[in-house]
């Protein structure tokens, strides 16, 4: 569940910093901050590189590609903000264009060399995707509507998917065990970011002294149904190690949903309950790699 410590980190500042520190010298360094959607995008990929079983060079363009496609985002929210939102010059602005310029080009590069040892065939969808997914990312938090966990699930599915580009990096195609890995890791995703939404509501409503609001707990709900029913496709299928990936999932957001009844466990840190989703969702994952691995 690792997008989940994103969506508490930005609740939990003034909606001004939730994508952009102030202006100071730390502010300059645009390193990734958002932890659950940095494993969000490296654990597919290094999953499906351990799956090809052997190591090609292109999977490590592949991967500055990635690195590179994740770290450009809060530069380039920086330089759009500057364009359509501050009317004044911020002091993040010139380090922000450097640095998107920079990882731009390091980024023109990984896909020009990609493209030339497998092919524009192999990569042109998946780069439109991810330059269309960029724009809209950036547009999202520009109008600090990156909560929204509707987008957060766009983003799940979005991120998850550097299984498929480990896939066309090292063979050119995409085999069908990597097709079933971006689609469970994004179900479980998806279902953990509503979890945590459902948290989010529970405490500003015991806050507040009323219910909460049920929408992200039905959907919590809904997807949790889901997660348990493809458990059960997988059991029918002799596919265990998947089956219990997916029960574990299910089982712990159902226990995570009724815990949220109790006054006393919306106390409990943000910060905690970030990393305990982390922890949660890396096991899943691992789990999952051991299912596919045996076939």
């Amino acid at each position: 569940m690792p997008f989940r410590s994103e969506v508490v980190t930005s609740r939990s500042k003034p909606m001004a910093a939730a994508t952009v520190s102030p202006a100071k010298d730390t502010a300059h360094f645009f390193v990734p901050r958002e932890h659950g959607a940095t494993a969000m995008l490296l654990t597919p990929f290094l999953a499906a590189a351990i799956l090809l079983r052997e190591v090609n060079w292109p999977e490590l363009v592949a991967f500055l590609a990635i690195a590179c496609a994740l770290a450009v985002k809060d530069p380039l929210v920086v330089v759009a903000r500057q364009r359509w939102v501050w009317k004044q010059e911020h002091a993040e602005t010139k380090p922000a264009i450097r640095s998107a310029a920079l990882q731009s080009l390091l980024l023109a590069a990984c896909g020009a060399t990609l493209i030339l040892v497998r092919g524009w065939h192999s990569f042109i969808w998946l780069f439109l995707g991810a330059g269309a997914f960029t724009i809209l990312a950036v547009t999202v938090n520009v109008r600090n509507r990156q909560r929204s966990e509707w987008f957060q699930v766009a983003s799940a599915v979005a991120l998850t998917s550097t299984s498929l580009v480990a896939c066309l990096a090292a063979k050119g195609a995409v085999p069908g065990w990597c097709w079933m890995l971006w689609l469970l890791c994004a179900l479980q995703a998806a279902a953990g970011i509503f979890v945590v939404h459902s948290r989010l509501d529970a405490r500003i409503a015991a806050r507040k002294g009323h219910g909460p609001d049920s929408h992200n707990r039905r959907a919590a709900f809904a997807c949790d149904l889901i997660l348990f029913l493809a458990g059960v496709l997988f059991a029918f299928l002799a596919r265990p190690w998947i089956a219990a990936a997916l029960f574990l999932a299910a089982i712990g957001y159902f226990a995570e949903l009724r815990r949220q009844r109790n006054p006393d466990s919306l106390t409990v840190s943000l910060k905690r309950i970030g990393l305990e989703a982390l922890g949660f969702s890396t096991f899943y994952s691992w789990i999952l790699l051991v299912g596919l691995w045996h076939g």
